[in-house]
C-alpha cells in the first residue's frame, strides 16, 4: 500500500503543476503576487484534498501509523523536489525559496505542505 501512495505522490505534482499554471495564467494577472499566492494555495489545498479523498477510498489504509507514514512520505517529497528542483533546475535562490515559508508575511505555502502531511490521516479516519 506504501508503494501505491508513494507513487501517488506524482500524481499529486501533475494536480501542482496544474495549479500553478492556472495561476500563472489567469488571477495573477489580475491581483497581487502575494495574492495570487495565496489564492493558489487555497486552490492546491482544495484540489490535493479532493485526490486525496479519492486515494483514500480507492485504496484504504490499514491503520492510523500507515495513515502518518503516507502523509511524512509526501511531506519528504515535496520538500525535497521543491528545494532540489527549485534551486538546482529553476535557479532559484535559497533566500527565494525559504520566503514561502513565511507565514508572517502572508506566504501560505505551510498550510499546504500540513495539509499533505495531515490529510492522509483525518481520511483514514473519516473512512473508519
Amino acid at each position: 500500500m506504501l508503494i501505491r501512495y508513494t507513487l501517488a505522490w506524482f500524481g499529486l505534482m501533475v494536480i501542482a503543476i496544474l495549479n500553478g499554471t492556472l495561476r500563472q495564467t489567469t488571477y495573477l494577472k489580475v491581483t497581487s503576487e502575494l495574492t495570487a499566492h495565496q489564492i493558489s494555495c487555497a486552490t492546491g489545498i482544495t484540489l490535493f484534498g479532493a485526490a486525496i479523498w479519492y486515494l483514500s477510498r480507492i485504496w484504504p489504509l490499514g491503520s492510523a501509523g500507515q495513515a502518518w507514514t503516507v502523509g511524512l512520505i509526501w511531506i519528504g517529497m515535496t520538500v525535497c523536489f521543491e528545494f532540489v528542483f527549485g534551486h538546482y533546475v529553476m535557479h532559484h535562490s535559497w533566500e527565494k525559496l525559504f520566503s514561502d515559508y513565511n507565514i508572517f508575511a502572508g506566504r501560505l505555502w505551510i498550510l499546504v505542505l500540513i495539509w499533505t502531511t495531515v490529510a492522509p490521516y483525518i481520511f483514514y479516519k473519516i473512512n473508519r
